[in-house]
């Protein structure tokens, strides 16, 4: 990968954010219907699914995109390395915010950085 500029490490991010938005809004989450397991009653569907997170973990933590990300506090040190971008948006959506992640690690990928989408359910 080439050296980047200050301007070209912004506009690489709102590419990747713009894509990560598109994904996460194009996205149609699988509803969940919750019961109580006592009683058997059945609450109103969860339209947005299952709640999570999702993070794009940039690495190395060292190279220029990484450090642009920190001081633009984008990015937090990661537990195995590198840093985490964690997905804000999309409310508690799983599905949503994968979506996003993905989107947004694919046009880093793209660049030639290092970029992987992690997620968890809650």
């Amino acid at each position: 990968m080439t050296t980047m500029t200050n301007v070209q490490h912004g506009e690489l991010h709102a590419k990747a954010h713009a894509a990560g938005m598109a994904a996460g809004e194009a996205c149609v989450p699988t509803p969940v219907q919750w019961m109580n397991a006592h009683t058997g009653e059945k609450f109103a569907p969860e339209p947005e699914g299952m709640c999570g997170f999702a993070w794009i973990n940039v690495k190395p933590g060292t190279s220029s995109f990484a450090r642009w990300l920190k001081r633009a506090d984008l990015a937090r040190k990661a537990y195995y390395g590198g840093l985490d971008i964690w997905v804000r948006g999309f409310g508690q959506s799983h599905e949503r915010k994968v979506a996003y992640a993905r989107a947004y690690a694919e046009v880093l990928q793209d660049a030639g950085i290092k970029a992987y989408a992690g997620d968890r359910l809650d």
